[in-house]
């Protein structure tokens, strides 16, 4: 028996949802190369079945956040015949630049944003390597400003043929919001860097700087290459986006009831005691919990999820490994031990997306689906 018929709980994975939405997405990006991003394990889908399932939907690209990432992306390229390049975005760590060229193939590309990281990895043992540069326009969170381009492109012309410049890039930070003038601003500032290194002799090669947003609401954001991380798992990068464009789906979150019992009236339900049944309630414990990465407040933020097809809320606080469920009366009699709930996903005519989660617990759909742990087996469906 593999290791998820060993759990009650499971993220059920479709690679075939990420390949449609991979081509879905590639077809608004107007000829542009499309980047899949599978850091943080493929969005919480597995980064090694979605880096498969992108490159066979059409990505050519493919980007993470961590040397180990950068590794398992590169292995999973290879094991399908892929030859696309790996970027990693951040700009490795000095302490880290002396090891990662001689760790990672050919096919990876490391990012740089300011002079000290270029030195650093110019000085790293190994052979010449392919960098792009990331310059800050408004993010404020990595990236050589605008007025540091003189002092990082100097250090490149100092690495000479160590280190070439392959791409520039910027990030947009709030290009979910269409209606945000900063995006434009922001990409104003990316035409005026560029337009500055070229005058200086630096060609830009592939220019990028649009994200899962930036493709799917702003056009002037698709440059060479689009970065897609979100959509590419089909969600929408925010509420405003959802019906942008026709994604699907690719991660079902489910698990089963495993006990049910009735709650008397007055009684309180799990540690602190901040739930009191107003009359005598059927409650499900449902196997899950917050070490499942369900927030311990998701039953007083109205969190919802599905027994027998029907909406149920959580009560009282998720406990590390089960949670209470307040069973619809219509199906309260008939829910047994084993039933299937669904905490992302569609069970009959309901549907609980990571979106609707997100705006109850006052976060976003990303930190939802990154919070599914590691003990959560993921099945491909």
């Amino acid at each position: 028996m593999s290791i998820g018929g060993l759990s009650p709980t499971v993220g059920r994975v479709r690679p075939a949802a990420i390949e449609s939405n991979v081509r879905r997405l590639a077809a608004l990006a107007d000829g542009a190369a499309l980047c899949a991003v599978v850091k943080a394990d493929g969005y919480g889908h597995g980064a090694v079945a979605s880096a498969r399932a992108a490159l066979a939907g059409g990505a050519s690209w493919l980007a993470v956040a961590t040397i180990p990432e950068a590794l398992e992306a590169a292995e999973a390229a290879e094991s399908v015949g892929s030859d696309a390049p790996v970027l990693i975005l951040p700009e490795v760590a000095p302490r880290l630049a002396a090891s990662a060229p001689g760790l990672c193939p050919d096919r990876v590309r490391f990012t740089v944003a300011s002079a000290a990281g270029i030195r650093a990895l110019a000085a790293a043992p190994g052979p010449a390597r392919a960098v792009h540069l990331k310059v800050d326009t408004g993010m404020h969170r990595m990236g050589a400003l605008p007025a540091e381009l003189d002092a990082v492109t100097g250090a490149l012309r100092a690495a000479g043929a160590r280190l070439r410049l392959e791409g520039v890039w910027t990030h947009l930070a709030v290009a979910d919001a269409p209606s945000d003038p900063f995006t434009a601003e922001q990409l104003a500032r990316f035409d005026r860097a560029l337009a500055a290194m070229r005058r200086d002799g630096f060609p830009t090669g592939v220019v990028h700087a649009a994200n899962s947003a930036g493709l799917l609401a702003h056009p002037d954001a698709r440059r060479d290459l689009v970065r897609v991380g979100i959509a590419i798992y089909g969600v929408p990068p925010s509420p405003e986006l959802e019906r942008s464009t026709d994604l699907q789906p690719a991660l079902e979150l489910v698990s089963r009831v495993i006990a049910v019992r009735t709650v008397a009236e007055g009684e309180t339900v799990s540690y602190g005691r901040h739930w009191r049944a107003v009359e005598p309630t059927r409650v499900a414990t449902v196997a899950i919990g917050y070490a499942d990465g369900v927030r311990r407040d998701a039953g007083t933020a109205g969190v919802e999820l599905l027994v027998r097809g029907r909406r149920c809320p959580i009560v009282g606080a998720v406990t590390m490994d089960q949670l209470m469920v307040a069973l619809d009366p219509a199906i309260a009699d008939e829910t047994a031990t084993g039933d299937e709930v669904v905490l992302i996903g569609r069970q009959g005519a309901e549907e609980i997306t990571a979106t609707e989660i997100a705006q109850r617990l006052g976060t976003i759909a990303y930190e939802v689906l990154t919070s599914i742990s590691a003990r959560v087996p993921r099945v491909t469906a």
